[in-house]
């Protein structure tokens, strides 16, 4: 389970739709599976059907959470037009099967948000608690 508190919750929706109709992407950093800050991150690809990091930002994020005793708990991004579930590019790309990834959907006008566990073998619905 991962434990999201509203306000980032609902900062990780306004980042997808400020960014649509290209796909958004982000890390969350926290503590034993709570999320406790959200550090959004530019798209490098500027793609409706997927995303990338650069390096250089995920370094940077990689050292405020050292800074600030925090973890990656999470990588989440946007699907504009389908349903929030890891696309095969999704699975391809899962560098991390520990994390969890956070899929936020746009498709239809109220926004979905799901959670997966992907490895390369299987893809696991994870529970999201807004708190």
């Amino acid at each position: 389970m991962i434990r999201i508190p509203k306000s980032i919750y609902n900062e990780m929706i306004e980042h997808a739709r400020r960014e649509s109709p290209m796909e958004c992407c982000g890390i969350l950093g926290g503590r034993n599976g709570m999320v406790q800050k959200a550090f959004e991150l530019r798209n490098e690809e500027q793609s409706p059907i997927r995303y990338s990091i650069s390096p250089k930002d995920q370094l940077r994020v990689f050292e405020e959470m050292d800074r600030e005793s925090l973890k990656m708990v999470a990588i989440y991004h946007s699907h504009t037009h389908k349903i929030p579930f890891p696309s095969e590019i999704d699975v391809r790309l899962a560098f991390y099967p520990e994390l969890v990834s956070v899929i936020i959907s746009l498709k239809d006008e109220a926004p979905v948000v799901k959670a997966f566990r992907i490895s390369k073998d299987a893809i696991f619905l994870e529970e999201i608690e807004v708190v």
